[in-house]
């Protein structure tokens, strides 16, 4: 906004708009006693001004504070949500001055029921706001029908379910980016007949609605364009990691023609030191994220591609569309995808420059 709008007095618009002050006042405020006209004729010249009431100054005079809550899945140094969380303390550092605190709680997302512990443990401290990542629908639907009861704004991130209305979402549209993928494959693998997809899985539950959508648009590509080609799915038990060795054995002794495979999930590093471990240079893969470890098998040439949904971007942003919708009182945009960027060695250095400038 240039120096000539910021000047901009509620009676220059209420001059402009050929109505009396209240009657802007009344407009800027959301309150009754308008008419649709004079409504419309206010409306038109804010937009035109591109004027936001000074809601910062009013923020920092109340003195109010506020409570963030945030549940996310339980994870460990290096994982996909450690980023996510560096975005919202980046956020949180940025809007300190409007007295917010962060609360975060964790929920295992392979154990039925974790999800709704840790929501009711946030939700008793009766926040102000959600940020959260949806697990399976019905449990997601326990937490938001209270927070909506309770009329706490929510945002959903990583993962949406739209029928739900959270506040606003970040993250990758799930079966695009699969569908994606999909046709990033196809051009890899040209004519082999089989691929094997790699799963993050326990007692037959998938760690993230995510991992569920990709594999479907991924499934609905192929059978649109590559229907001859013959899927595996391999199960890596989440929980039961020192078992990955003897699995990933067992399936190359029974398929060593097998040379090309996608993961769905943010650990292809498991897949890729296997590869690397056994020499396996002719076996192709795909993955998720940019983990430390997923990258150091990009540069090993033992990961052909992956692709990354900026999660520090997206932590940021939830944070800062609370911020938005209820202190500065501004309209937040409901659906927020990140673009879906396929990352291989020569660009990942670039990619990184970039983000680590941004941050």
């Amino acid at each position: 906004m240039d120096k000539q709008v910021e000047r901009i007095r509620i009676k220059d618009i209420a001059q402009m708009a050929e109505v009396s002050v209240g009657t802007v006042d009344r407009v800027l405020h959301g309150r009754t006693g308008v008419s649709e006209a004079s409504r419309k004729k206010v409306e038109n010249i804010l937009k035109q001004l591109d004027y936001q009431p000074n809601m910062y100054a009013s923020a920092l005079a109340s003195n109010k504070k506020y409570i963030f809550a945030c549940l996310l899945p339980l994870h460990a140094k290096g994982d996909y949500w450690v980023d996510v969380e560096n975005g919202m303390y980046q956020a949180m550092k940025a809007f300190s001055d409007f007295n917010i605190s962060l609360h975060i709680d964790y929920y295992d997302q392979y154990e039925f029921g974790s999800f709704v512990s840790a929501g009711n443990r946030l939700l008793a401290m009766n926040p102000d706001g959600l940020i959260l990542s949806p697990t399976i629908e019905t449990e997601t639907t326990q937490i938001v029908s209270k927070l909506q009861i309770l009329n706490i704004p929510y945002i959903f991130i990583d993962s949406n379910i739209p029928h739900l209305n959270p506040l606003a979402f970040y993250g990758q549209h799930a079966k695009q980016s699969g569908y994606f993928a999909a046709r990033m494959v196809k051009m890899l693998i040209q004519d082999s007949k089989e691929l094997i997809i790699f799963r993050q899985i326990n007692e037959g539950r998938l760690g993230s609605n995510q991992q569920l959508h990709r594999e479907e648009g991924f499934y609905a590509y192929m059978k649109e364009h590559h229907p001859d080609l013959k899927m595996w799915e391999l199960n890596l038990y989440a929980k039961q990691p020192g078992e990955d060795e003897a699995i990933l054995d067992d399936f190359f002794q029974k398929h060593p023609g097998i040379s090309y495979g996608i993961t769905f999930n943010s650990k292809a590093y498991i897949i890729g030191e296997y590869i690397l471990r056994h020499k396996r240079h002719d076996f192709h893969l795909m993955g998720y994220d940019l983990l430390t470890r997923n990258v150091a098998c990009l540069r090993e040439g033992v990961i052909d591609f992956l692709i990354a949904q900026q999660p520090t971007l997206q932590g940021y942003s939830s944070v800062e569309s609370l911020c938005n919708h209820l202190i500065l009182k501004k309209k937040v945009k409901e659906c927020n995808y990140m673009p879906i960027n396929l990352l291989t060695i020569e660009n990942i250095d670039f990619y990184l420059d970039a983000n680590r400038n941004n941050n």
